[in-house]
């Protein structure tokens, strides 16, 4: 686990990966403001989700209260959005 801590949900993932791109199509179609690190073009990208997550698979999705997901379906992305914005 890592010690870096997140202002606002932040994304880490690669143009390449269909799931990467499918979260970030639903944050993008609710309006969700968030970060995006492009593993493939900022050099640190894969050992910092790494270092969150303990895993290799993207994408990384980490909220400011220090939650992140891995992989998550778009059912689990809404439901943490929702306990978010609450």
């Amino acid at each position: 686990m890592t010690s870096e801590t997140f202002d606002r949900i932040t994304v880490f993932g690669a143009e390449w990966c269909s799931d990467c791109r499918r979260s970030k199509r639903l944050l993008d179609g609710l309006g969700v403001q968030y970060d995006y690190v492009d593993l493939e073009t900022v050099e640190d990208g894969a050992d910092r989700a790494k270092a969150i997550s303990g895993r290799t698979q993207i994408p990384v999705v980490v909220f400011p209260d220090g939650d992140h997901y891995v992989e998550p379906t778009d059912a689990a992305l809404r439901s943490k959005l929702e306990t978010v914005a609450a």
